[in-house]
This record gives C-alpha cells, sequence and structure tokens, in this order.
C-alpha cells in the first residue's frame, strides 16, 4: 500500500489579492496522531487546511508528501465546517465515493448500509440528503470521508453549532477513525473539545505557527504569550 504521510511543509504562504493569509508555514505531520488547529478567529486555521489539502496554492514556499502528490489525492478526504451535500438521497451520497473509484454497487451499498447503522442513519437511505438536520448532514459527510479509509482527513469545525449529542456522536466517529489509523488534522473553536481529542496542538495566530507540541505539554504549559491569553480567554492581540 502506498503511503502518502509524513507531509513536509517548508516556508508555505498563501496570498489572496495581495494579502498574505497564511505563512510562512513550516511543519512536519507525521504518520499517526489527532493534531488538533487552535488560534482566534482569522488566525489562518481553515486557510492551512485547504493548503495542505491542496485547495489552496503556495504562493511561495513548497509541500512535499511521501507519495507523488496524484496519488494522495485519493487516499485523503476534508470534511467542511457547513457540510455539503450531494443532490442525491442518504444512501446515494455514501455509495458515490465508492463507486466513482470502481467499487460495483452492490458492494458499495452494503459498505454503505453498514456505515448508516453506525451513525444512527438507518433507514433513512432513500431520504434526500438535504433533508436531514444538521447534525445528521454533519454525520453523513463524516462517514462519506471515512467510507474509504483514508490516511489523511481534514476536518474543519466539524461540531459548530450542533447540540451536545450530535457533537458527541462526531467525536465518537472521529476517535474511531483514529483508532483505525486514519491521520486527523481538525480545526475547532471549542478548548473542551480539543483537550478530549488532541494529541498535539499547532496555535496559529496572524496566519502564523507560534506554538506546537504535545496537547498534554499545551495545554499545561503554553509557552507563548498569544497562546496563554487564549487559554485563559483573553483577546489575543
Amino acid at each position: 500500500m502506498v503511503t502518502i504521510l509524513p507531509l513536509s511543509v517548508q516556508s508555505a504562504t498563501v496570498v489572496k489579492n495581495g494579502t498574505r493569509l497564511l505563512g510562512p508555514v513550516d511543519l512536519s505531520l507525521g504518520e499517526t496522531g489527532l493534531t488538533i488547529v487552535l488560534g482566534p478567529n482569522g488566525a489562518g486555521k481553515s486557510t492551512l487546511l485547504r493548503l495542505l489539502h491542496g485547495l489552496e496554492k503556495p504562493a511561495e514556499g513548497r509541500l512535499r508528501f511521501a507519495a507523488p502528490r496524484h496519488e494522495t489525492y485519493a487516499k485523503q478526504a476534508f470534511v467542511f465546517q457547513t457540510p455539503v451535500m450531494l443532490r442525491r438521497t442518504v444512501l446515494g451520497n455514501l455509495t458515490y465515493p465508492l463507486t466513482a473509484h470502481g467499487t460495483k454497487r452492490a458492494e458499495a451499498e452494503k459498505q454503505a448500509l453498514t456505515w448508516l447503522n453506525t451513525i444512527g442513519l438507518a433507514g433513512h437511505e432513500q431520504q434526500r440528503a438535504s433533508q436531514l438536520s444538521g447534525g445528521e448532514r454533519q454525520k453523513l459527510a463524516l462517514a462519506r470521508a471515512l467510507i474509504r479509509a483514508p490516511q489523511l482527513l481534514f476536518l474543519d469545525e466539524p461540531c459548530a453549532n450542533l447540540d451536545g449529542a450530535s457533537t458527541r456522536d462526531i467525536e465518537r466517529l472521529i476517535l474511531t477513525a483514529r483508532a483505525a489509523g486514519t491521520r486527523i488534522l481538525m480545526a475547532t473553536h471549542d478548548l473542551g473539545q480539543a483537550r478530549r481529542l488532541a494529541t498535539d496542538v499547532l496555535f496559529l495566530h496572524k496566519g502564523q505557527i507560534v506554538e506546537s507540541g504535545p496537547a498534554s505539554a499545551f495545554f499545561d504549559a503554553p509557552q507563548t504569550p498569544e497562546a496563554q491569553a487564549f487559554l485563559k480567554g483573553d483577546l489575543v492581540l
């Protein structure tokens, strides 16, 4: 099996309309773990995820996976804060990633039905995905991302605006995916969630990574004034 990690990023920047949104960024993403990306609004969390996934092109610097870039796209997935639903049924949303990559329809439906049972949507197979609740759509989007067992999963605020029960279900799916070997990079604004899930943390401020390290060290003894202020709930200037 082709392994796409580790991912190395060297002096990468993202620039839009003459304004630098991110960078320069240097980081190495290893093969295991659940990295939580933290920072105040506008720090560049979403831009960083989009850059690493290939949705943003670096204006400077480079990104290097362990495999050729064209081989990495099929082995990673991205779940947005607002879930994107295909104009299909619930079952159709889950079978699509499989059939699009050559899985026979009968096998795709078998796997999709198993996932629908896992996420609590058994019985909704023929319902239009757009008719689901916000929490149900997010669980479906996450299952659709995970159904092909990606090596690398990007999550951009997947529990924003969800209630406690839906957040618990999403976190359970995330932890199960991590235990199965999926490398996860996730942005969140929820410090409680970050403490529950993170193995390590990237803390961004003004488009740069100002602190990184194991989650326990970051939360117990942050080293930078910006991280200290953020964890206290103070304004980060």
